[in-house]
């Protein structure tokens, strides 16, 4: 059981890259946090497994593992067996790597805890620049949640507000990684891979490795990522 404090702050934290380093950004902040990883029923265990390992460095972070079953609802290659992990995205639009309405999902249950633990502040690793093309990570969406989390809960409507802050969300990926080792954080624990090997190798060809890759190729930083050879 997580006990909160005054200046407590929730982190929805995965153990991929930009949740990390959003993760030392608000320890930076806080003097206390709430680490909310959820288990949403994605193919793969390799992410909680690495947000388990991440979160020992962080001696002030309570660590809080939530389930929720989004392959119930399926639609995205993350979630959905029938559904293959492309090598790269070639179409346009929206890709079949997203999650139908998953920061929606994750927000919700992230202001719930707030609202509970008398918590104003949540932090969450959206990024708008170098990304996939998500809606659910751009600002106007999280401005409007943010409105929404206040006009619908006892907190908000007594004037206690919550604020979503996403201290990622104009940075390249680049950026986000030089960021990251200012503030120590250990790359090579994290992982984005949408489909890793059975090892937790990632695959080097998925949308999502091919930002990391450039990333640490921009920012002059060699990648720790064991990749499939």
């Amino acid at each position: 059981m997580c006990v909160a404090s005054k200046n407590s702050a929730i982190v929805l934290f995965s153990g991929g890259l930009d949740s990390t380093t959003t993760l030392a950004i608000a320890d930076k902040n806080s003097s206390d946090l709430i680490a909310l990883t959820l288990n949403y029923s994605q193919k793969h265990h390799f992410e909680i497994e690495a947000s388990k390992k991440i979160i020992k460095k962080y001696k002030n972070v309570c660590h809080v593992i939530f389930d929720v079953d989004l392959a119930k609802i399926g639609g995205s290659a993350l979630t959905d067996d029938s559904i293959k992990v492309p090598e790269s995205e070639t179409t346009k639009g929206i890709p079949i790597t997203y999650v139908p309405a998953r920061n929606t999902i994750f927000l919700s249950i992230a202001a719930a805890y707030a609202e509970k633990n008398n918590i104003k502040d949540i932090y969450i690793g959206v990024n708008s620049i170098d990304y996939s093309g998500y809606p659910d990570c751009r600002e106007e969406f999280i401005k409007s949640f943010e409105e929404t989390i206040n006009l619908g809960t006892k907190r908000g409507v007594e004037g206690k507000s919550i604020k979503i802050h996403t201290p990622l969300i104009h940075l390249k990926k680049s950026e986000i990684i030089s960021e990251g080792i200012k503030l120590d954080v250990d790359y090579s624990l994290t992982l984005s891979c949408y489909e890793p090997s059975l090892s937790g190798e990632a695959c080097g060809k998925c949308d999502s490795c091919h930002y990391r890759k450039e990333g640490f190729r921009d920012a002059k930083i060699s990648d720790p990522t064991i990749y499939k050879k």
